[in-house]
């Protein structure tokens, strides 16, 4: 994708740049979805665009190749029917073979690397492994970051670090966040600020986040989110609210799979079929004592650890806040 169509993106897409960067100070996964999906890829690509001699930037192709194309950093998924999948199986070794032939012996990009196996329910001894990136120096941190940008509103989010997906809060989380999003977030950001939409959602890399979409305020939306808390941790929902967003996850959850992406889920996030069937069962599990729990849990000024992101017009509150990182 070119520098300017990376650019025009963003007004469609702002809730989700937003995002990416308020993660990134939490997790090493989050830092490294920002240099390469979020508004710091933007800016790289902005300034290769901008450059009048792009050797520099060519002569790092060699190392890229190599890295890329070393059969140790290489994992392969196959997917086909029955009758085919042994034809597609060798020519797939042909092609690591023909790769491993070429490899040349050089440092490691990144010597930190730890393997797992690939299925977490069954011993390393017993599953194929994957080698997946460790950061031992990483510290989860809290950072503002305000990107001034030529647009007339807002988008907005704030991260928190929670659980990962095998965690048994998981579920609740994931319940919670459907919970707020159609019984408070929606009246508070869309009905009542204006925006064009806004909510929760809790992601598989660990995150409860916030955010809004095309929204004309900016602190405002971030009160909102932290009233959103407040509600949840005083537990002002219904059992009939409770089972709506159940209903609402499970529609996502059980949603059709395309043959083409079958197994998917367990070779890029380790996530088995029985795995997912336990996951269904703590959803069906959720109670309304354990979504106040996490709410209290989680959520809570104390029990968190969150970053925060908006892409805006200028603004003058946040300018003469130096908590804020203005970029």
């Amino acid at each position: 994708m070119s520098a300017q169509e990376l650019a025009n993106g963003i007004p469609d897409s702002g809730h989700t740049y937003a995002m990416i960067r308020a993660a990134r100070n939490l997790t090493p996964a989050g830092d490294l979805q920002e240099t390469f999906d979020g508004m710091d890829q933007v800016n790289i690509m902005k300034r290769i665009a901008e450059m009048s001699n792009l050797t520099p930037i060519l002569r790092k192709f060699p190392r890229i190749k190599k890295h890329l194309f070393n059969p140790e950093n290489m994992r392969c998924a196959v997917n086909a029917t029955p009758q085919m999948m042994s034809e597609a199986s060798l020519e797939v070794e042909k092609l690591m073979n023909l790769i491993a032939r070429k490899k040349k012996e050089r440092k490691h990009v990144r010597p930190n690397i730890i393997e797992k196996p690939l299925d977490p329910l069954v011993g390393s001894s017993f599953s194929p492994g994957r080698k997946l990136i460790s950061d031992p120096t990483f510290k989860p941190c809290q950072m503002k970051t305000y990107f001034q940008l030529p647009f007339p509103v807002n988008y907005v989010s704030e991260c928190i670090r929670a659980v990962p997906f095998a965690d048994q809060d998981y579920a609740s989380l994931q319940i919670l966040a459907q919970l707020m999003t159609a019984k408070f977030l929606h009246g508070e950001i869309r009905e009542k600020g204006g925006a064009y939409g806004g909510g929760a959602k809790m992601g598989q890399g660990g995150l409860f986040a916030f955010y809004s979409y095309r929204d004309p305020n900016s602190i405002t939306t971030l009160t909102a989110f932290r009233k959103g808390v407040e509600w949840a941790k005083a537990g002002k929902f219904t059992q009939q609210d409770i089972d709506e967003a159940k209903l609402s996850v499970f529609s996502a959850v059980d949603a059709p799979i395309a043959p083409s992406n079958k197994g998917i889920s367990q070779f890029l996030n380790g996530i088995p079929d029985e795995m997912k069937q336990k996951h269904r069962e703590q959803l069906f599990a959720v109670t309304h004592k354990s979504l106040v729990e996490v709410a209290n849990k989680y959520l809570g000024i104390g029990q968190r650890t969150c970053g925060l992101a908006i892409l805006g017009p200028p603004n003058e509150s946040i300018n003469k806040n130096p908590s804020w990182v203005v970029r």
